[in-house]
């Protein structure tokens, strides 16, 4: 037996984590899956945590783990397809128009372009045209 009752031990880093999954023996000659996961602290220690999993219960562990990895996936594809654009981009509108939509009627609004002119009341043009 190795050291503390290693029979086997392999690690994984990424992003600044380290994960070891390490098969023991006690002394009573149970195995079990010790998985620890590894980070550095800002005090230049390492913040560890683990969990501990007997072999006896290893085939409930993986097929819960696969379960939720499975989830995870699903959970990211549609993460992905939710931030895609879901509907069309609106059509251009002439200049002066603008269109809004309620309980699906169209509603066409036309601004009024402003004359460099003053506005005249109705009774001098219709002085004018009298």
């Amino acid at each position: 037996m190795g050291i503390r009752g290693e029979l086997f031990s392999t690690r994984f880093s990424c992003e600044g984590r380290t994960y070891f999954f390490n098969v023991k023996e006690n002394r009573n000659g149970d195995i079990f899956l010790s998985v620890v996961e590894s980070k550095p602290t800002e005090t230049e220690t390492f913040d560890r945590r683990s969990i501990v999993v007997f072999q006896e219960n290893m085939e409930g562990f993986m097929r819960a783990m696969r379960t939720a990895a499975g989830y995870m996936e699903k959970a990211g594809s549609r993460q992905k397809h939710e931030t895609a654009p879901q509907k069309p981009p609106l059509r251009a509108r002439p200049e002066g128009h603008s269109e809004t939509k309620s309980t699906g009627r169209r509603i066409i609004v036309r601004k009024k372009t402003q004359s460099s002119e003053p506005s005249e009341s109705k009774e001098t043009k219709s002085k004018e045209l009298g």
